[in-house]
């Protein structure tokens, strides 16, 4: 199976004017699966690497569509920023679960590795289920209803760890975000919203996939409506809340030579606060290649990695008439000493392997005299303000915020 998935800006563009025109039908269309998923935009790799931006979206949707047509799309593009805000304030969330897969896969009994290694692989004898988790491999890409029916599956029917399930999807999809992909998988079993925990139903897939998923209907038996029962979870903390980081939302010449940070968590820094800023040298360090990540990363989303970054770069130093520079390994405050540089200059990045490595790059970079500025776009300071509790509380104002902006 293939699926076209946007890894540079220009392919993004393409791809999200081809699609604006469906926005209209998106609400009722959204939740079939189809081969090649016509229905959905298929934008999520782009967006999550901000080769096109949330703001670009929603600014387009409304200069062609009423509000209320197009809400449905409003909201599932505002998701990604509400999942985002919600870690930002929760960081913890983020590393007790990559703690979490480390401790699992060093103390659960073997034969629970290698049921959980079955089902991945797609052996698990329910052939519908096994589907998707092939699809998942060979392509980098699931519809999102796949994605929680195949998430259900895997923590209430095969009673296997969510945190390993979450961690099967993060290898391998090209728009694996940490927001999105952790409190995804823990609402599905139950644990981000008290009360709330989903259970995939057969009459669910036979409604929206037949023709996709159940030509083989092997298995099928035991996700039979009322057959998959909630998985007991260990009783958990509410996770406490933070102070939001504070960033800058505008950049500010400074004396000397300063550097722009490239990495893979915003590509567009042309089309942000920093357009103007005037670099003389730019240094691409994606972030996924320390810490033991690069080694845990599918090959087909490590290529993409590759290509996300290569268009950043290329469109960095068309934009910013500067050479740029690939770095391997932990070598930004070399780099930045190489160019003689006072400072380095990035978009915040956020919860997740590239702003893990923060607090280390700015020691690095203060031991050789130079500082770490990060600017923040102001859209994420005002949408990560609104995520303090559940969604709708946020779509609320979100909503109202959207129709007092639209063009």
């Amino acid at each position: 199976m293939t699926v076209a998935l946007p890894l540079t800006r220009s392919t993004a563009v393409s791809a999200w004017a081809e699609f604006l025109p469906q926005v209209a039908s998106y609400a009722w269309r959204r939740n079939q699966v189809e081969v090649g998923h016509r229905h959905v935009s298929r934008l999520s790799p782009a967006l999550r690497h901000r080769l096109i931006s949330e703001d670009e979206l929603i600014s387009d949707t409304l200069k062609k569509y009423d509000f209320k047509a197009a809400e449905k799309w409003l909201q599932e593009i505002s998701w990604r920023r509400y999942w985002k805000g919600w870690l930002e304030a929760r960081p913890q969330v983020w590393s007790e679960w990559w703690q979490r897969v480390d401790e699992l896969r060093a103390t659960l009994p073997q034969r629970v590795l290698e049921k959980a290694d079955a089902v991945a692989a797609g052996e698990s004898g329910v052939a519908c289920m096994d589907l998707i988790a092939r699809e998942l491999v060979e392509t980098g890409y699931l519809h999102n209803h796949a994605r929680m029916w195949w998430a259900s599956f895997w923590i209430h029917a095969e009673g296997l760890p969510w945190e390993l399930g979450a961690d099967f999807f993060f290898r391998h999809l090209l728009d694996a975000d940490p927001a999105s992909n952790t409190l995804s998988w823990r609402w599905v079993a139950g644990l981000q919203t008290p009360g709330k925990t989903y259970l995939v139903r057969l009459s669910n897939l036979e409604k929206y996939a037949t023709k996709v998923l159940l030509s083989d209907r092997t298995g099928s038996e035991r996700i039979a409506d009322g057959a998959v029962k909630p998985a007991p979870q260990a009783a958990i903390a509410k996770p406490e809340r933070h102070a939001l980081p504070v960033y800058p939302t505008e950049f500010r010449h400074t004396e000397g030579r300063s550097g722009l940070w490239l990495h893979t968590d915003d590509l567009s820094p042309e089309m942000s606060p920093l357009a103007a800023f005037t670099p003389v040298a730019i240094a691409g360090f994606p972030g996924q290649n320390v810490d033991g990540l690069k080694s845990n990363l599918s090959e087909t989303r490590l290529a993409a990695l590759d290509t996300v970054m290569s268009d950043g770069l290329e469109r960095a130093a068309t934009h910013f008439k500067c050479p740029t520079a690939l770095l391997e390994g932990e070598g930004l405050a070399e780099w930045a000493q190489s160019q003689q540089l006072t400072e380095v200059v990035a978009l915040a990045p956020n919860v997740g392997p590239v702003g893990d490595l923060l607090p280390r790059l700015a020691a690095e970079l203060d031991a050789k005299g130079v500082t770490l500025t990060l600017i923040q776009r102001p859209s994420d300071v005002h949408a990560f303000a609104l995520a303090g509790a559940g969604f709708f509380p946020f779509w609320e104002k979100m909503s109202r915020h959207l129709q007092q902006s639209r063009p």
